[in-house]
């Protein structure tokens, strides 16, 4: 934050990455990375990327988290987004579910915010 109270640009990313294994047996997991690319007073635009920690291809991801403030998606791209208060939800889109081990893709989303930004916890699942 400057002096009035704005937040700054960052000069780097902020990265934070929780994995999750899909329930049951088999080779699934993934990891979610998010980082913010640019931040303003009243917003920021972030990137997430989904990695395929498995053994086995994916069908389909899940990641999820709970903001620790005030902030509100406002656009979305190359995911499905749902909400519950401060509980996020992105699903794969019909054309990146499928990932192969190792693989990744990404999505990213425009939000607004005020006062604090912290960056959430993610958990990513995959099937």
């Amino acid at each position: 934050y400057d002096a009035a109270g704005n937040v700054s640009a960052q000069s780097s990313p902020v990265t934070a990455t929780t994995s999750a294994s899909s329930g049951g047996g088999g080779g699934g997991g993934c990891t979610a990375t998010y980082s913010v690319s640019s931040s303003w007073s009243t917003g920021f635009t972030a990137n997430v990327t989904v990695a395929n920690t498995g053994t086995t291809a994916t069908s389909a991801w899940k990641v999820t988290w709970t903001w620790g403030g005030n902030q509100q998606i406002t656009n979305l791209w190359n995911g499905v987004e749902s909400h519950s208060g401060q509980s996020e939800t992105v699903t794969n889109a019909n054309y990146n579910g499928s990932l192969a081990p190792g693989g990744n893709t990404s999505f990213g989303f425009q939000a607004n915010s005020s006062g604090s930004n912290a960056t959430p916890t993610l958990t990513c699942t995959a099937s």
